[in-house]
């Protein structure tokens, strides 16, 4: 089985709620996705997608997937799609970095590689655990009535956990805290994400200001590695990374110093299902928590992280974010409900997606 084709297309992603603020006063409106379908001789097809969260949250944007495809994808024409490692060989050998551009083409191939096989993508992982994984919502800031409301809405869905954004002034986030907590029921767990937009110092006080019998993990809070480590040595708060976690080098350093209890496993961020799979067991094998988030996405983004989600056991995988309601627009038929607030994989080849071409429409560029 040789990689024949590669097709990209775009679509825009309205975000469902409007406008989503993070701290520093960032908005986002829409997201622009990248999708990638991969044909084979054979004639059998694999998607995957990367949707950046802008271009002020990571280095990352929308322009640079599509470029950096354009300079990836001839070199992978001819090629196993099912020797996912050799694939993400090859990209690097065609590119340097730019991990949120190899994605879409390293989630296509795990795609095709459970389609050649008749195995879900989870199974071909590692294998999948019989946990059905909670799902976490994303609570944009806002006063603390108006995120307490965002998180009983979630909560009347069945949303058994909620990533909280903060990053604002410290007492301001601390009311914010407060409020959103106020309903915490058994069995919810609440993390704190500040997205890297606090000091140490803004994030001490912040910390003294919320009510100490509230139960929290508190994530990204500062922007670099320095202020991270040095905010550990003050507090007893657990610390997830996210956007300082982004590979495995990054992993191994962080294990190395200490520096957290677990990560945020974002697929396009840490660059592919191969790479994250890689992360992941480091992650186990220290025995840190994880989530698996994206950075947004859709139907098919979604489904990568719920595979990956299931290859996790229970001991360590915090939840997995429901990305799909954060955007007003479906790209696929995943067949992934959300039953009482948890997710599972279907038993059906690759991802188990089908796309919908009459919203993906016809491809931007395409390499054969």
């Amino acid at each position: 089985m040789k990689i024949q084709q590669i097709d990209v297309f775009q679509v825009d992603l309205p975000y469902s709620g409007g406008v989503y603020t993070l701290s520093g006063g960032r908005e986002y409106r829409s997201f622009d996705a990248t999708f990638v379908r991969i044909t084979t001789d054979n004639g059998l097809e694999g998607w995957g997608e990367s949707t950046p969260f802008g271009s002020t949250y990571i280095a990352a944007h929308a322009l640079g997937v599509r470029a950096g495809i354009e300079e990836i994808a001839p070199h992978l024409l001819g090629r196993d799609p099912r020797h996912v490692d050799r694939i993400n060989d090859a990209m690097d050998e065609a590119l340097v970095g730019h991990l949120h551009a190899k994605t879409p083409i390293d989630v296509a191939c795990w795609d095709l590689f459970g389609k050649s096989v008749g195995m879900p993508v989870c199974d071909l992982l590692g294998g999948r655990t019989a946990v059905s994984l909670p799902i976490i919502s994303s609570i944009y800031t806002g006063t603390p009535e108006e995120m307490r409301e965002r998180v009983q809405q979630h909560r009347e869905k069945g949303y058994k956990a909620h990533s909280i954004k903060i990053g604002d002034d410290p007492a301001l986030d601390a009311a914010r805290v407060e409020a959103a907590l106020a309903d915490h029921q058994p069995g919810e767990f609440f993390l704190l994400d500040a997205n890297g937009g606090m000091t140490v110092e803004n994030t001490l006080r912040f910390l003294r200001l919320v009510p100490k019998e509230l139960d929290f993990v508190l994530e990204a809070p500062c922007a670099t590695w320095r202020e991270c480590v040095s905010l550990r040595k003050r507090t007893n708060v657990p610390i997830l990374w996210d956007e300082l976690g982004d590979s495995e080098t990054a992993v191994s350093h962080l294990i190395h110093d200490d520096a957290a209890e677990g990560i945020g496993l974002k697929i396009s961020k840490n660059g592919g299902l191969t790479r994250c799979r890689r992360q992941r067991d480091m992650c186990i094998a220290a025995g840190y928590t994880m989530s698996v988030q994206e950075t947004t996405g859709s139907n098919i983004a979604f489904a990568a992280i719920v595979h990956m989600g299931q290859t996790i056991p229970k001991k360590f995988l915090r939840c997995v974010l429901e990305c799909r309601d954060m955007v007003s627009v479906e790209t696929a038929v995943d067949h992934i409900p959300v039953i009482d607030g948890h997710v599972t994989v279907p038993d059906l080849p690759g991802l188990g997606i089908e796309p919908k071409m009459d919203v993906l429409g016809e491809p931007v560029a395409t390499y054969s």
